[in-house]
């Protein structure tokens, strides 16, 4: 699992694909980052549920990131 999770070819076909989707007429996590900008006003459980589907694959691609250009300690 951790080999899966630390892969940078997987976790940017994520971003592209499941991150992004549906891609017209904007991104999905797009509009539903700028209703949540926007107050979440009327927003349900299954809409939360949603920014945590489509915005997951970001968070790992963040991840790898932050673990890549952060020191290691060699104790």
């Amino acid at each position: 699992m951790k080999k899966l999770i630390n892969d940078w070819k997987l976790v940017i076909l994520l971003c592209l694909t499941l991150g992004l989707a549906p891609f017209f007429p904007e991104p999905h996590i797009v509009g539903k980052i700028r209703w949540l900008a926007g107050g979440a006003v009327g927003m349900s459980a299954m809409d939360f549920f949603d920014v945590l589907l489509h915005g997951f694959p970001f968070v790992l691609l963040i991840r790898l990131m932050v673990l890549k250009i952060t020191p290691k300690n060699a104790a």
